[in-house]
């Protein structure tokens, strides 16, 4: 290694954190959740708890990244390793954080965005402390080596979930930056629950991810078997929960443009700031605390409304993917990721089943989401919308439509 060797290690990168400043912006708001006590003789304080910083100086630690042999040290880790993913992923998450469509780049780019979510979720102290734990070893060293490898753990998962990206351009209020940029959602996963480091699991039919891409656009992720089945009791495994393993997505399904109201920005806030580990930044002093003015604080009650789900009328029902090259073979699997040989491959009676929870759930979900703003695909453009329209108004919950009778 050539240069000078870094000590002051950012564990959620500057260039991301300076996505959550406004223009010209150049200081965050930043919140200590548990600010420590100075003691000396004869008296103690609490170190206060909100300060201004700059992103030179939050969500950091010096030498988290360091790897030490003997009395030498290296960050080649921190150069090489992060280094690289933080170069594909700055990529990735600026091509997403405008998203409108699929563009020339997409294909590209959407290979590089689940590693780093993986990347930034393990990288943070909570994560490198998970990797111990379940590795049953304190070396810091072997963590590192450890990180390396299990990274794309979720990559499976989240590339057959239900991507959207939501925008807060109309809320007063914007999305906040914590320790902990990758966030896992579950209604039935109570906060209070989750001993450190642990987390609610992605093999969970309940759990969804939110990722926060900027000020004003937030990537959620929902499992296809919620989507299909929202009454799917939220703790249960999901149907064929792995790691590890290749998986296809149809860019043409991700949804975007939805336009999130200031409470809706509110509640996915309240929930970045309850599953912070310790640190919160924003761009203005207020957002800091939405648990002020958010409408419920109650966990179990946050999606009561169905905001996280994706447009249901824009999920269409399908039985899985194939692809076959030149020389004729074939690779095909079922929406859940099982292959041809699989005993449950195209499951009958549990497609049956979600066909109907599927329909129900478009028209309870349309209801919910009346009136508010919906998102748009790609893919068969405007259908969805007529269809869901075409429903409401037979339902007499919409006015028909110029011209009808």
């Amino acid at each position: 290694m050539t240069g000078q060797q870094s000590h002051a290690h950012h564990y959620v990168p500057r260039w991301y954190q300076k996505r959550f400043l406004r223009p010209g912006q150049t200081n965050f708001f930043y919140l200590d959740l548990h600010p420590e006590r100075v003691v000396w003789d004869g008296g103690s304080h609490e170190r206060k708890a909100q300060r201004r910083r700059g992103p030179a100086a939050c969500f950091y630690l010096d030498d988290l990244y360091t790897l030490k042999f003997g009395s030498k040290t290296t960050d080649a880790m921190e150069k090489l390793f992060f280094g690289t993913i933080d170069s594909l992923g700055r990529q990735a998450v600026e091509h997403f954080g405008d998203y409108s469509g699929i563009g020339a780049s997409s294909s590209d780019v959407f290979r590089n965005l689940a590693p780093y979510m993986g990347a930034q979720l393990f990288r943070t102290p909570k994560g490198l402390d998970l990797i111990k734990k379940s590795a049953e070893s304190g070396d810091h060293n072997a963590t590192l080596v450890v990180l390396q490898t299990v990274f794309q753990f979720h990559s499976t998962m989240w590339t057959e979930g239900i991507w959207e990206i939501a925008r807060a351009r109309c809320s007063p209020t914007k999305f906040i930056v914590t320790d902990e940029p990758v966030t896992f959602f579950n209604r039935r996963v109570f906060p209070s629950e989750l001993a450190y480091p642990y987390d609610a699991g992605l093999d969970k039919v309940g759990t969804r991810t939110l990722f926060p891409l900027g000020l004003d656009s937030c990537l959620i992720v929902t499992h296809l078997q919620l989507a299909r089945n929202p009454w799917a009791s939220p703790t249960e495994p999901r149907e064929n929960a792995r790691a590890y393993q290749f998986a296809l997505k149809y860019l043409g399904d991700i949804q975007f443009g939805r336009e999130l109201e200031e409470d809706e920005v509110l509640r996915i806030n309240y929930i970045l700031k309850r599953r912070a580990t310790r640190y919160v930044a924003a761009a203005e002093e207020e957002w800091l605390y939405p648990e002020r003015r958010v409408s419920t604080t109650q966990w179990a009650r946050l999606d009561d409304d169905w905001f996280l789900f994706p447009h249901l009328w824009k999920i269409h029902f399908t039985t899985g993917m194939m692809m076959g090259d030149k020389d004729g073979r074939t690779w095909a699997v079922d929406e859940y990721g099982r292959r041809p040989g699989n005993p449950k491959y195209e499951d009958r009676k549990l497609r049956e089943k979600e066909w109907a929870t599927h329909l129900r759930a478009r028209q309870e979900w349309a209801k919910k989401r009346l009136g508010k703003s919906v998102a748009n695909v790609d893919r068969l453009g405007d259908v969805g919308d007529k269809m869901m329209q075409d429903y409401l108004r037979k339902d007499g919950l919409l006015p028909d439509a110029p011209g009808q009778n």
